[in-house]
């Protein structure tokens, strides 16, 4: 099997971590994700069910990895961001 180069990241307000490796080409992104350092970083992250993404749009667990995309873990939104427009207008 051939070796591809792909990017982990996730990120807190207080501290982000990029993951850079070589991996099997025809991995899916969960799989990739699992593999990267980030559970070890974040122990606290359960790295099985928050959503990911490739560059800004979301994809599925068994997206196949292309070499040098950049999986994304995504934090939960705090709050919706139609309601945050909503208040940010309501303020004005």
């Amino acid at each position: 099997m051939n070796k591809i180069t792909v990017e982990a990241v996730y990120a807190t307000p207080e501290k982000q971590y990029l993951w850079q490796g070589e991996i099997t080409e025809g991995l899916g992104a969960r799989a990739v994700l699992l593999q990267s350092a980030l559970p070890q970083v974040f122990h606290d992250v359960d790295f099985h069910y928050i959503p990911i993404g490739i560059f800004g749009k979301q994809v599925a667990d068994d997206y196949i990895v292309q070499a040098g995309d950049r999986i994304e873990a995504y934090r939960p939104l705090l709050i919706d961001p139609k309601e945050n427009r909503r208040r940010r207008a309501l303020k004005k």
